[in-house]
């Protein structure tokens, strides 16, 4: 039997703008109703950080909120509230289906094959973002996610060189930040955060300050760079996880860093697209890790050996 978390609320009949923002951010958490005023998310810890600073502004709103960790007993299912959420994912994921593929006629259109492929560039950033922000609240595993993705992969493909001579053209790895920087992500770091931040550490800025914040309501301050959270500059990019936008973005390519970049997209996004075969011993020390110790910055560098081993490991085998 599963563990729900249950928001139940009441909101002041005025005004109404707070009705109406209370709806889009329930929207934004994918929480799915139960009854009025009942809202469900499953028990999880980022879900339930969401519910808690949901309820903190329900209540700065002038409304009531009550939190509940709670089993179906009657009424209705597990399985009942999973097919809701599905549902609901699959809505969204029609949508971005519908979207990249309108925007693919567009721009096969065009007249000239340049026009065309930097149209390609913007749309596939649109629908990369529209994808992401379906995948962050498909709870469950929509499997309506796969026509979704090959829709957004073709826009990617549309907006490639057609030759090795256009590609040498084409724009090369980001430059490295400045070193030292302060990088920015959500407390309570686990696969793709930990692996993300070994990899800045270890190729992109050794100096690096890691910074951990509440997932929702973070002001940047100027100079902060965001991994793995809402806005970010490097996080999930259509079907990737933060850690393969990492290593294309900065141009980091080598066997150990693919194999891990696998894992890690195996893990976070739950596709099983590379079907990695050490996916469970990897989540079961990380969890280890996760339960060992007491905050992030430790949690960090007791992972980073892991991923030194892991990458040592590949590096070699091929």
């Amino acid at each position: 039997m599963r563990s729900w978390l249950v928001l139940i609320h009441s909101l002041p009949p005025e005004p109404a703008y707070v009705r109406v923002k209370l709806r889009r951010r329930l929207a934004k958490l994918g929480a799915v109703p139960l009854k009025s005023s009942v809202y469900v998310l499953p028990n999880r810890r980022d879900a339930l950080e969401d519910f808690q600073w949901l309820a903190a502004e329900i209540r700065a709103d002038g409304g009531e909120a009550v939190l509940c960790d709670a089993r179906v007993l009657d009424g209705a299912s597990d399985d009942d509230l999973v097919a809701q959420f599905n549902d609901q994912a699959a809505t969204l994921y029609a949508e971005v289906e519908r979207s990249a593929r309108d925007a693919l006629k567009n721009v096969r259109s065009k007249d000239h094959a340049a026009d065309g492929r930097a149209d390609a560039r913007r749309e596939h950033a649109r629908a990369a973002k529209q994808l992401a922000d379906a995948a962050r609240i498909d709870h469950f595993g929509s499997a309506a996610r796969g026509a979704a993705s090959a829709a957004v992969d073709a826009l990617r493909d549309a907006a490639q060189p057609p030759s090795d001579a256009e590609s040498e053209t084409a724009a090369g790895p980001e430059p490295l930040p400045r070193r030292g920087s302060v990088w920015v992500t959500r407390a309570d770091v686990f696969v793709d955060r930990l692996a993300s931040a070994w990899l800045i550490r270890r190729f992109i800025d050794p100096r690096a300050h890691f910074k951990f914040v509440p997932a929702v309501r973070y002001s940047p301050r100027e100079g902060e760079i965001r991994f793995d959270m809402a806005r970010g500059e490097y996080t999930h990019e259509g079907d990737r996880c933060t850690f393969e936008v990492l290593c294309a973005r900065f141009g980091l390519h080598d066997a150990g860093l693919a194999a891990i970049g696998e894992i890690v997209h195996d893990i976070d996004l739950k596709d099983d697209k590379f079907g990695r075969p050490e996916v469970d011993g990897i989540v079961a020390v990380l969890r280890g890790i996760r339960e060992a110790a007491g905050d992030d910055d430790a949690r960090v560098q007791l992972a980073s050996s892991v991923f030194d081993g892991l990458h040592a490991q590949f590096r070699e085998r091929r």
